[in-house]
């Protein structure tokens, strides 16, 4: 795969760089960041790719999250895709930002026209790791996943159905059942249909209760994010891991919301979380 490479800046020792490629599996071109830091001038390193949420880019939590300085320290390549496709043209993909560009829910989409361009989990789970082994000192035998909201529901929904590629995961403010709240319910219909049993793919909660991770899971979520019981609902995630025997670390916390000043709050406990599961 073609790699064109956007910009690059110097950042904690290591470079942050954006790029762009041509995607198979999106039908045109997508964006993502890099953080490589100094230690992969040495040689290859464990990769954590971040899932953003909605109406977020490849740029958001790459300047935001605040997460290259532990990264830089722990020597963790950070991979930010950007969230969807962009201009495709369709009818209704854009002026919602629940849905369509901005809006992917990281799944392969089966209805038309979503299903030409919108299908994000074939281009995260394989073809953007494959982009990064061959241009990036990345370790694809160490690979983790996280992401925020939307980013959270992928990156668990990701982690659980591809295990053999993720060996860690972690997430702030997932959607965990997403065929049960509006954000979810309103994306599944358009780019799934109204096939229930194809939403029981990408819902976190059906997932691990078919075959936990097997490794321990991170969550953490803010008590004070308005977004928690209308959407988020994390008791559910934590009662399917009970039941499947899945060890989860579901943290709440009071004063904290939705945003990155949440997310830039705990990226280190994440970092470090991955780091010690892909260490060995």
């Amino acid at each position: 795969m073609t790699l064109e490479v956007i910009s690059e800046h110097g950042c904690f020792g290591g470079v942050q760089g954006f790029y762009r490629t041509h995607s198979a599996a999106c039908g045109g071109p997508m964006r993502f960041a890099v953080y490589q830091p100094p230690q992969a001038r040495e040689g290859r390193v464990p990769v954590l790719f971040f899932l953003a949420g909605l109406t977020c880019t490849e740029e958001t939590a790459t300047m935001k999250a605040g997460a290259q300085r532990v990264a830089a320290e722990l020597g963790l390549v950070l991979v930010m895709p950007d969230t969807s496709p962009r201009d495709t043209g369709f009818e209704g993909a854009t002026g919602d930002w629940e849905f369509g560009e901005g809006a992917s829910f990281y799944l392969d989409a089966t209805q038309a026209p979503w299903s030409s361009r919108f299908r994000m989990e074939s281009h995260v789970v394989h073809e953007l790791p494959t982009l990064v082994r061959e241009h990036f000192p990345a370790d694809p035998g160490r690979t983790g996943i996280t992401g925020h909201s939307m980013g959270g529901h992928g990156a668990l929904t990701l982690a659980l159905k591809h295990p053999t590629v993720f060996r860690s995961v972690s997430a702030f403010a997932p959607i965990v059942a997403p065929g049960l709240v509006p954000w979810g319910r309103k994306a599944f219909s358009r780019y799934l249909g109204e096939h229930h049993r194809a939403w029981a793919e990408h819902d976190a909660c059906e997932l691990v209760r078919r075959r936990p991770f097997g490794r321990p899971i991170l969550v953490d979520q803010g008590l004070d994010d308005k977004f928690l019981e209308p959407q988020l609902q994390p008791d559910r995630f934590e009662a399917a891991c009970a039941e499947a025997g899945q060890a989860l670390t579901l943290r709440r916390h009071a004063g904290y919301d939705h945003g990155y000043y949440f997310i830039a709050s705990f990226i280190e406990d994440h970092l470090r979380h991955h780091a010690a599961q892909l260490s060995d």
